[in-house]
């Protein structure tokens, strides 16, 4: 199934080749993946995935390897910010 994943900031370097625009790129995965799949295949790491949504919607961390992903999903992962 296809599922577009957005990564923010510093974290847009684990998107794969295949990017659209610098920050999202469409993804085939595979039938009952989850968020937490999908951290660990693309190296991202766990502290910096501080914000996740799939379509807009907050996903809490402890939800992350129980969220099944479905067709056409767009899963959106930000760092932490910094500033001040």
């Amino acid at each position: 199934m296809q599922i577009t994943l957005k990564l923010f900031a510093s974290l847009a370097s684990y998107l794969p080749p295949s990017k659209k625009n610098g920050i999202e790129a469409d993804i085939v995965v595979p039938e009952g993946s989850t968020i937490g799949d999908m951290i660990e295949f693309y190296k991202i790491p766990s502290k910096s995935a501080h914000l996740v949504m799939v379509n807009g919607v907050y996903v809490n961390p402890d939800q992350r390897f129980s969220y099944v992903l479905k067709e056409n999903d767009a899963l959106a992962i930000c760092p932490p910010v910094a500033g001040g």
